[in-house]
């Protein structure tokens, strides 16, 4: 446990019934920091047992007996009086105003939506890539006269893309990027797309994906200035985002442009070194190996390499000269893990460690 804790914070998943909600029920449950207390969804529910709320979505697992007989309760912040932090995998068009009443009450509001993840002073945050943007949260309760707080991980397909370009941004400058996703139907939620439109098929649009993969970039890679917030980094971005038939696991390709010259062996040799602060800290969930690179010619893989590190940990490989920019490559992260669920919850143990919760 960590250090400072005397015993484990309570806390609850808001949107406990889809597929990244039972994300977080799989990685809180046995959770060695929290302890899950509390399963929020839409009102219908009623307080009726999870295991009668929700049918068990996650493939290769079984929903853990120890969340079947809590209640589901409604996203509001008196039907979870006593927890301390929620997770959201609320949709868009519902978590703006829910995070905010919770935030207002005095918790600690992780979240997957979009709503606020350009806020002023709300982090988009990925420890391995922008940990001292966590300090953000301190000029937000100042600002808004709240005790609680918002922090939120980005798009699943920004996730894995700043977490390759961070290293290289740092050892070599960076002034371009153009990539483009092949993205998991999961990323859709479920049920997702229908059968008949996704199978044997690619779709080349997924609305405001483009949009958002390119701004979240530019501020994950940027920097927060204590006073004044937060500061874009001069880096070109340009996305194509495609929706692909497979189960879990965006794959990215990607060609950048550095301002030092650097050899193919150069930026292996920096992704494979790389070691952030959320690795030198060894929070639970964070991956032994934030980024892997694979030598074989023909990875990664989406089916073969989006478990690696349980999930949580970043596959690149394929990289070469680029003709146009400087070098090209390849880059794989599990959506609803990485880029979703686990993200957020190892923002919660930065931001504990930190002592900012």
């Amino acid at each position: 446990m960590c250090p400072q804790l005397q015993s484990k914070i309570p806390v609850a998943v808001l949107g406990a019934t889809g597929m990244v909600g039972q994300r977080f029920i799989e990685l809180l449950h046995d959770h060695p920091w929290f302890k899950l207390a509390g399963l929020a969804a839409s009102d219908h529910h009623g307080g009726r047992p999870y295991a009668e709320a929700a049918r068990w979505r996650i493939p290769d697992s079984e929903m853990p007996a120890s969340v079947a007989s809590l209640p589901v309760v409604a996203c509001r912040p008196e039907a979870l009086p006593d927890v301390k932090i929620v997770f959201s995998a609320l949709p868009g068009d519902i978590a703006g105003d829910i995070e905010l009443a919770f935030a207002r009450a005095g918790v600690a509001v992780f979240s997957n939506a979009k709503n606020h993840r350009m806020g002023a002073d709300v982090p988009l945050l990925i420890p391995e890539v922008n940990a001292d943007h966590a300090s953000a949260i301190i000029q937000q309760r100042k600002q808004r006269g709240w005790s609680g707080s918002i922090i939120t991980n980005a798009n699943c397909c920004a996730t894995p893309l700043v977490m390759a370009l961070k290293p290289l941004q740092k050892a070599f400058g960076l002034s371009k990027v153009l990539v483009t996703t092949m993205q998991a139907i999961s990323g859709a939620g479920y049920p997702g797309l229908p059968a008949y439109d996704i199978l044997d098929n690619v779709i080349p649009y997924i609305a405001t994906e483009e949009e958002k993969l390119e701004i979240e970039t530019r501020k994950m890679l940027g920097a927060w200035q204590e006073g004044q917030g937060f500061v874009d980094a001069p880096i070109v971005v340009s996305a194509h985002c495609n929706r692909v038939p497979t189960r879990e696991g965006h794959l990215e390709c990607v060609s950048i442009a550095l301002e030092k010259d650097a050899s193919p062996e150069e930026v292996i040799a920096t992704w494979e070194n790389y070691v952030p602060e959320s690795q030198q800290l060894k929070l639970p969930s964070a991956p032994e190996h934030a980024l892997i690179y694979r030598h074989e010619v023909d990875r990664p893989q989406t089916l073969r390499d989006r478990d690696a590190g349980d999930g949580m940990s970043v596959t690149l490989g394929r990289l070469r000269s680029c003709s146009i920019l400087t070098h090209k490559f390849v880059v794989l992260g599990h959506n609803t893990i990485r880029g979703a669920a686990g993200g957020s919850v190892l923002n919660a143990e930065l931001c504990v460690e930190k002592g900012l919760i």
